[in-house]
């Protein structure tokens, strides 16, 4: 576990968004800068009501993690999808502007952003023990409960805190340290063109 970085979202500085609606927490990002990434890996806590930015060429994944979530809506009506199961990805392109509507209050989701041709995402969530393939990018979040994480001198992660490498640690393993324990694992790699 020596190549991971540790990261707490609760200690990542909040990003406000242009419309006011909410706030993003970016835990790690790949390429050039923030605007111009080819992943982007990130905690939104959304407030209000509000239109969801559109990232052309960008594929999104989310879940929700705390509150009652929201419906997410394309004006077009290809996008009509309640957010409301936590834990659950829900895979969408991010060139479709899309419209959130709280479902009762506000509510906190992880994302991962891909630039298509470019990256991919895997992500998933774990609720027992296991040696996860964690591949060469990619990262772990506590989401409930608390984790121990490696064999030898094991990590111990509560909710919110994580581990994200850049360089393939190989097989990772994973233990929930309570019985109601969600771990999310994202695994990142290079879109080959079919």
């Amino acid at each position: 576990m020596t190549r991971c970085e540790r990261f707490d979202v609760r200690a990542l500085a909040p990003q406000r968004w242009k419309n006011g609606a909410g706030l993003t927490r970016e835990i790690a990002f790949g390429g050039a800068d923030p605007a111009n990434f080819d992943w982007r890996v990130s905690v939104a806590e959304v407030e209000r009501d509000a239109p969801f930015s559109a990232f052309p060429g960008i594929d999104r994944a989310i879940v929700l993690l705390r509150g009652a979530g929201m419906r997410l809506r394309s004006d077009d009506g290809r996008i009509d999808h309640a957010l409301t199961e936590p834990l659950v990805p829900f895979r969408f392109p991010g060139d479709v502007p899309l419209s959130a509507t709280l479902a009762g209050g506000a509510s906190s989701d992880f994302n991962v952003m891909t630039r298509r041709g470019v990256f991919r995402s895997a992500l998933s969530c774990h609720r027992a023990a296991a040696d996860l393939d964690a591949g060469a990018l990619g990262l772990l979040l506590c989401c409930t409960g608390a984790w121990a994480i490696g064999r030898d001198a094991p990590i111990r992660l509560e909710p919110l805190q994580g581990l994200l490498w850049r360089t393939a640690p190989g097989p990772i393993a994973v233990a929930p340290l309570d019985p109601r324990g969600a771990l999310l694992l994202v695994r990142l790699c290079h879109d080959r063109p079919t």
